[in-house]
């Protein structure tokens, strides 16, 4: 690994990575929403050296449009914070679900009924597999119509809107919290009923299933491929990433991230405006040849 005082966009000569695991906003992205013409030809040439790239978002499937010229032959993303796999290879609106880990429906029940009494004045949103739905005192925080204006208790029922649909998270927003203070109390309060963490600079926070991230959906896809944790790097920006650092055997921060993420990366970046996946994806290649 490398040292967590390593400088920026200098990786071990001794690393020979076999995957690189990328946040996208943030982290590859820069702050406009695009992937720029070097970021663009690093991820090309690590493909070609034969280094998988997988990004690994808290995006949903039908929010990777931005990135699905650039899965090449794989074609797979870690979507949802690590509820699902994706294969983008049908482009937007066409992509499948490869993997589903969900969250149950009485467990995300629980976690509502938990932070309405923990954090009064707290407001919901779910998102599914193919359908997101929200309250409807749920902010305008998304590029989207939800598809159903309920209470969560009733999205959430058995027979609510989506019943056929697996949940993949459930989105928690707080009008006055501070993000972090927010993000400590519902985990407090929520404890093992789901996997708690944000990426947002509000004080909206995410909910998956008890046992799923970014870095448990990302060992489980190692893991069919034969590549240990060793043999992989890792880049990203808040806390939704700071299990899946401190699993890589090298990770890097960028450098506008979160300080819970510099604290878990084994080295920095520089920031996503700066192209930092990039300098380091250059620099990793450079002494591999």
């Amino acid at each position: 690994m490398t040292s967590a005082t390593r400088q920026p966009g200098t990786p071990s000569a001794a690393l020979r990575p076999r995957l690189i695991a990328t946040d996208l906003d943030g982290t590859l992205l820069r702050d406009d929403k695009s992937v720029s013409p070097r970021t663009v030809a690093a991820l090309a040439a690590a493909e070609e050296a034969g280094i998988e790239v997988f990004f690994v978002t808290g995006r949903p499937a039908r929010w990777m449009d931005v990135v699905s010229d650039h899965v090449h032959g794989h074609g797979l993303a870690i979507c949802g914070n690590g509820a699902a796999v994706v294969d983008l290879h049908g482009g937007p609106g066409a992509h499948w679900f490869v993997k589903v880990r969900e969250l149950a429906r009485e467990n995300a029940l629980d976690s509502v009924r938990l932070l309405r009494e923990a954090a009064p004045g707290t407001v919901f949103a779910v998102e599914q597999t193919y359908g997101f739905h929200q309250e409807p005192d749920y902010p305008k925080l998304h590029r989207e119509i939800p598809d159903h204006l309920l209470p969560a208790e009733k999205l959430l029922a058995p027979d609510g809107p989506g019943a056929d649909q697996p949940v993949l998270k459930i989105l928690a927003y707080h009008p006055d919290l501070d993000p972090d203070a927010f993000l400590t109390l519902a985990r407090i309060a929520v404890r093992d009923r789901a996997n708690v963490t944000r990426s947002s600079p509000s004080a909206l926070l995410e909910l998956s299933g008890p046992a799923v991230s970014k870095a448990s959906t990302l060992a489980l896809c190692c893991a069919e491929r034969g590549i240990s944790h060793e043999e992989v790097v890792a880049f990203g920006d808040m806390p939704n990433d700071v299990e899946m650092l401190t699993w890589a055997g090298q990770s890097y921060a960028m450098g506008n991230a979160h300080p819970d993420v510099i604290a878990a990366a084994s080295g920095r970046t520089v920031a996503n405006n700066e192209d930092g996946v990039a300098v380091v994806i250059e620099q990793l290649l450079a002494r591999r040849d």
